[in-house]
């Protein structure tokens, strides 16, 4: 017997919650294009690319909802059926997934100055994680039954979520590890960092636990669709999570420099910490480059004096 609250139920909710964070999406892209309007075309390309995935999921989403609770309505038994909507969504959630992940890999990248040995398995993970979510769609639309996919491809679903965990939690370690190791003797540098770690464990918690919860719920109770619910959430989840990440740079920049030079006054330790603020310098751009403006901490620990260097990566293609 179909237990509707655990089935109609958690879909609903889980589409009411989907829905109330792609509002915050639109407003973050809404805050981003306003606040950071000399951004590199690709970075906003990014941001678009992103709020289009995300609204194209609300969309499957509702769909979903729609045929499941209206035009099914009164056939609890029609629960079992996938619907194409819902099957991609799984899709889409996967695609704004990759993403943001691809962003994280590159920033981690130009801050391990290029080690490939540490950003190279982050992308072949994600990249595996696409195409586990692809294959699950694929698998969703040709069976369209919810019992015979968890009989015969249940292992599919559970590998992307699972991958996708696995590089969260690679991304999470990667940049405590790049801030753990710039820790110096100034006790107003290691504040910098510190507030930095504790922004990356909050970013990367938030999405972990959402993937972690679903893929429980997806193991441990496959006869109802809780984990669809929190499905529907996860990609929401990413995508603000990228979008936070752009928007708080400002705020990230204004705390460095604020440091900075309340530690070139004290003198902290040996060492004088002198701020260097790109806005000061009309750096030219290349129409020809990706340029990323990552609001990252640089410490020169090997000359004198340490400097806080708050700056804009640039990579040539």
């Amino acid at each position: 017997m179909v237990d509707i609250a655990k089935s109609y139920g958690a879909l609903l909710i889980g589409g009411l919650f989907a829905s109330l964070l792609s509002g915050f999406v639109v407003i973050q892209v809404f805050v981003y294009f306003k606040l950071y309007r000399t951004d590199p075309r690709l970075l906003k390309g990014l941001v678009l690319i992103v709020w289009l995935l995300d609204t194209s999921h609300t969309i499957c989403i509702w769909l979903s909802l729609w045929n499941y609770l209206i035009l099914d309505y009164g056939k609890p038994e029609a629960i079992g059926n996938i619907a194409t909507s819902l099957a991609m969504s799984v899709l889409i959630t996967a695609l704004l997934t990759v993403f943001v992940h691809m962003f994280f890999a590159r920033r981690i990248f130009l801050l391990s100055k290029r080690n490939f040995f540490l950003t190279m398995p982050i992308v072949i993970l994600a990249i595996l994680r696409l195409v586990s979510a692809s294959s699950t769609t694929a698998f969703m639309v040709k069976l369209r039954n919810f019992d015979t996919f968890k009989k015969e491809v249940r292992w599919v679903f559970t590998t992307g979520l699972a991958l996708s965990t696995t590089v969260d939690i690679l991304i999470t370690l990667s940049l405590f590890f790049l801030l753990q190791t710039s820790r110096t003797g100034a006790e107003k540098s290691n504040a910098v960092i510190d507030s930095l770690i504790m922004y990356s464990f909050e970013t990367g918690l938030l999405t972990c636990a959402g993937t972690i919860a679903s893929m429980l719920c997806w193991i441990t109770m496959p006869t109802n669709l809780i984990f669809m619910g929190l499905h529907f959430v996860i990609g929401k989840l990413y995508a603000n999570s990228l979008l936070v990440t752009l928007n708080s740079r400002e705020n990230t920049r204004e705390l460095m420099i604020r440091h900075g030079r309340s530690s070139s006054h004290s003198h902290s330790g040996d060492h004088a910490v002198h701020v260097i603020d790109p806005r000061r310098h009309n750096r030219p751009r290349s129409e020809d480059s990706e340029d990323f403006v990552l609001s990252s901490l640089r410490l020169d620990t090997k000359s004198q004096p340490l400097e806080v260097t708050v700056e804009r990566s640039v990579h040539h293609g």
